[in-house]
């Protein structure tokens, strides 16, 4: 049986004196061995509750709002991975160990097809846990892996696009997972008014400590010329193993996109998830209007959250 002291260091990237021994480096394959289940009796023999005659029924609830996998074709699938299993199996999983696991799913193809590729998450998701979890019975653990729901409401305003949706994304091919500007394709305008864009792809790693960030970019772009939506989804989804602070990442896409248009009008803003509790959402813009109007840098306008936000 494992010992308590040895499941908080397992995964932890700490020596037993607290030391740091070496930064965290996200698997490129899937890794069950990362999971460490902890068993239920060891809470349980203080309040004298019997396994064998639990004084209750019940299930814990799981809610994994950075899960993300990749299809056939090198496109990343983003989503929340939701998993509930009965409160009468053997063990639970220790949440740093379950954090680790599902990254071990960011380089992962998973099918050729959306619905594919979420099928196959839940099938591999349910057979690595429930042995961890000592499941007693088939329908004891329930996994489902929800995307593109709810994505649609943007928290600046609702008049910027989702990529996921308006393209294609199995017809479009993304190898590129290392920031370069010559990954966007620059046409003239025929539109004539501002183009605005979003995306949930975006996905880097933090400088310090290698571990992933996971962040919705919002794009505004007006002037002569612009970038076809292909180009810049492939952009967004090539700082997945680029290593920045949210700030740089930010002015990085701005950056590259002030030079090549030379716009009139240019924002980009990314919104990360939280992590430590903490989100961080950096905008830049080239015009004050652009920024303060939506009253997102107002400290007493709470704007509202993305869904993995």
């Amino acid at each position: 049986m494992v010992k308590i002291e040895d499941i908080a260091s397992k995964h932890l990237g700490k020596a037993g004196d607290g030391s740091v021994v070496k930064p965290y480096v996200t698997p490129d394959n899937i890794d069950p061995d990362l999971l460490v289940g902890v068993p239920r009796i060891y809470n349980r023999t203080q309040y004298k509750i019997e396994e064998a005659d639990l004084p209750f029924s019940g299930a814990d609830v799981w809610n994994g709002y950075e899960f993300s996998c990749l299809l056939d074709n090198g496109f990343p699938l983003s989503g929340q991975l939701r998993w509930v299993y009965s409160s009468d199996s053997d063990c639970i999983v220790e949440s740093k160990s379950a954090k680790l696991y599902l990254n071990s799913f960011n380089m992962a193809k998973m099918g050729k097809t959306i619905d594919e590729a979420i099928s196959n998450v839940e099938e591999q998701v349910y057979n690595d846990l429930a042995p961890v979890l000592g499941i007693k019975h088939e329908m004891d653990l329930h996994v489902a892996l929800h995307v593109n729901k709810g994505l649609e409401v943007a928290p600046i305003d609702d008049y910027f696009i989702p990529l996921e949706k308006y393209l294609d994304v199995t017809k479009i091919e993304f190898g590129h997972y290392n920031e370069s500007p010559d990954i966007l394709d620059v046409v003239k305008d025929t539109y004539g008014k501002p183009y605005r864009y979003t995306s949930n792809s975006l996905r880097s790693n933090c400088r310090v400590t290698n571990q992933p960030d996971w962040g919705d970019v919002f794009v505004h772009i007006k002037g002569d010329l612009t970038v076809t939506p292909e180009s810049l989804l492939q952009y967004i989804v090539s700082m997945r193993k680029e290593n920045h602070f949210h700030e740089e990442i930010c002015e990085c896409i701005y950056k590259r996109l002030y030079d090549l248009l030379d716009p009139e009008e240019l924002m980009v803003t990314c919104l990360y998830t939280r992590r430590g509790g903490i989100d961080i959402n950096p905008i830049r813009a080239n015009k004050e209007e652009l920024v303060y109007n939506q009253l997102f840098t107002d400290a007493y306008n709470l704007p509202r959250k993305t869904m993995r936000q």
